[in-house]
């Protein structure tokens, strides 16, 4: 469970992200984070990746305080988390397989883990015949692909995504969401914080929308809400 109790970020600069918002997010949800740009989603995913702190609040992430981590502790929080961003960031002198397997090797896997685990992951999204390949070799569907692989073979409890189809065209986005869609039918909480109306508004998911860092709707079966 992730919950946010009474968050509030302001920054040096005076600037309020985000302003005393509280939410819980169950295991297993798939959650919807909108609302216009510079309304704090993306200090939102900050908080929950221990990038930003919060000012005021606790951030609880399966029953720890994120607030209170020490830096050594921070390595820990992360390997619980996959997170899959708009600009793929894959390494680009690594193969598909060395992309994903570098995921396990920072967090102490042995090589017979990574030799079970990648090539299972690596079938689940659909990627196994571009194992072999570097990622200016691939579509960026595809490359997509290879960053959800590596932000799952660790089993994280939840993905936190943040604009992962902002770089795709609308058939792709839609297979990368379908894709999303069954590894969240897995047991996987999803966070995606996303501009995508259409895709929003078809999944009807839940829909926390923010704006000038609060709040204003929480929605079960929710809708984007805003005009792009």
């Amino acid at each position: 469970m992730i919950i946010f109790s009474n968050v509030s970020k302001v920054y040096e600069n005076g600037s309020t992200a985000l302003n005393n918002i509280s939410f819980f997010i169950e295991r297993g949800e798939f959650v919807f984070v909108v609302g216009p740009s510079g309304a704090g989603k993306s200090t939102l995913i900050k908080l929950l990746m221990h990038e930003e702190t919060a000012t005021a609040g606790e951030v609880i992430i399966d029953g720890v305080t994120v607030n209170n981590l020490k830096q050594d502790q921070i390595p820990y929080l992360r390997r619980n988390m996959g997170v899959v961003f708009q600009d793929f960031r894959l390494l680009p002198k690594k193969t598909v397989y060395e992309n994903v397997s570098f995921a396990m090797e920072i967090v102490g896997a042995t090589r017979r883990e990574i030799r079970r685990q990648v090539p299972t992951v690596l079938s689940l999204v659909g990627l196994s015949h571009k194992a072999k390949s570097y990622p200016s070799q691939l579509s960026g569907g595809e490359q997509q692909r290879v960053a959800l692989a590596r932000a799952l073979v660790n089993n994280p409890s939840f993905l936190i995504a943040d604009e992962p189809t902002g770089n795709l065209n609308p058939k792709t986005a839609q297979e990368i969401m379908e894709l999303l869609n069954d590894i969240n039918k897995r047991g996987t909480t999803i966070i995606m914080a996303t501009h995508a109306k259409e895709i929003v508004d078809q999944m009807k998911k839940r829909v926390i929308a923010i704006e000038d860092g609060e709040i204003v709707r929480d929605e079960a079966r929710g809708v984007y809400g805003y005009e792009n």
